[in-house]
């Protein structure tokens, strides 16, 4: 029997179960009410926003979006899978929503950064471009076989400054030497996946079954994944140097989100990290369980987006706020400014500069007046 009798069959039976007569019928009301938008990720480590949006252009219609670096979007239901940009890694089919968690961590290019569930590996990658290429990640990833995915992730896009770890990321020891440089942690763990499992038909398995979502939103499987989530985030905030630490899950489900965060809160203020507010003129924030959970981030299919969410813990700099990223230079300006260490040190040479220029403006200033006092010259 082929793959395709296989599948044929097996609808068969769910329509007979659902007692519904066509596949139409099946899907009911779940169907997408408005098509969503192809969305496109630029591997600039490969090429350039430019010249995919020049190739591109002479198919499809493309606009580049306007929150996230380097995506681009196409109109509902432009298939790609097979495009050359595509196959040969210059470009990645990734949501939107998928692409704001790399964004919001915000790594610099030099930095040491740990992705902590790392698999299928889209996310690795994306951050191995904001950081052009420099610096280097740690891909951590238990299952084997999704390890390997990883892998071939990472080779299709090129990047050469990720390390794989096929290793489980709660046993790392946080006081490991070799992870004493870490100063970003990307934590994607397992979740529900219930932001996209209605795109793709999960409702209709035995375990989607219930009529009330609520009833799965506290199901025994997503309690036990919040529990993990709980004890994995409040690893990634143990690790003593690191600076930034994104927990994102796509889920919609408050108990993987909101209560997840909550839990972890005061434990993260005790190690000096609060709540910061990634891509703070996105409209649609955490539900308002708590106080601060303004500062969570979420994403909806009403926003033509899967259904993400995302929170950002930034340590607070010694004696002061949080370090907030600087909304003046963007990823493109950082991009021009290849080594976070070369920059602040080029910055701190023109400072002796100027202060040396000051010094001796003063001193010939303190000379003039000097002979001028004398009968001198000035």
């Amino acid at each position: 029997m082929t793959h395709k009798d296989t599948l044929s069959s097996a609808l068969d039976r769910i329509c007979a179960k659902k007692k519904v007569s066509s596949v139409e019928d099946l899907l009911g009301n779940k169907t997408p009410v408005k098509p969503k938008p192809r969305f496109l990720r630029v591997n600039t480590l490969k090429t350039t926003t430019e010249s995919v949006v020049e190739e591109l252009s002479k198919i499809h219609m493309v606009a580049k979006d306007d929150m996230v670096p380097d995506m681009l979007v196409l109109p509902p239901g432009t298939d790609l899978h097979s495009h050359p940009l595509v196959t040969n890694g210059k470009v990645f089919l990734q949501g939107k929503a998928s692409c704001m968690v790399a964004v919001a961590l915000c790594p610099k290019p030099g930095w040491k950064v740990l992705d902590a569930c790392a698999a299928p590996g889209n996310k690795t990658v994306h951050l191995a471009a904001l950081m052009n290429g420099q610096g280097g990640i740690i891909a951590c990833e238990l299952n084997k076989e999704r390890a390997k995915t990883l892998q071939h992730t990472i080779r299709r896009s090129g990047a050469n400054n990720i390390q794989t770890v096929n290793g489980d990321f709660l046993d790392i020891d946080s006081n490991d030497p070799s992870y004493a440089e870490v100063r970003a942690i990307l934590l994607d763990p397992s979740c529900s996946g219930s932001g996209i499992s209605t795109e793709r038909l999960d409702y209709l398995l035995p375990s989607h079954s219930r009529d009330d979502q609520d009833d799965a939103s506290t199901s025994s499987r997503v309690l036990k994944l919040s529990a993990f989530q709980k004890k994995a985030l409040s690893h990634a905030l143990s690790f003593p140097s690191v600076e930034r630490v994104v927990y994102s899950t796509c889920s919609i489900h408050q108990a993987e989100n909101e209560d997840v965060v909550n839990a972890v809160l005061p434990l993260a203020t005790s190690l000096g990290f609060e709540l910061a507010t990634p891509f703070p003129q996105w409209h649609r924030r955490g539900l308002p369980v708590f106080e601060g959970s303004e500062h969570l981030l979420r994403t909806d299919p009403e926003d033509g987006l899967e259904g993400f969410f995302v929170s950002l813990f930034v340590r607070k700099a010694a004696g002061g706020d949080a370090e907030e990223p600087n909304e003046d230079v963007t990823v493109e300006a950082r991009r021009k400014e290849p080594n976070e260490d070369v920059a602040v040190e080029s910055r701190r040479k023109q400072a002796r500069r100027r202060r040396s220029g000051v010094r001796a403006f003063s001193s010939l200033r303190l000379s003039r007046m000097i002979l001028c006092s004398n009968g001198g010259f000035w």
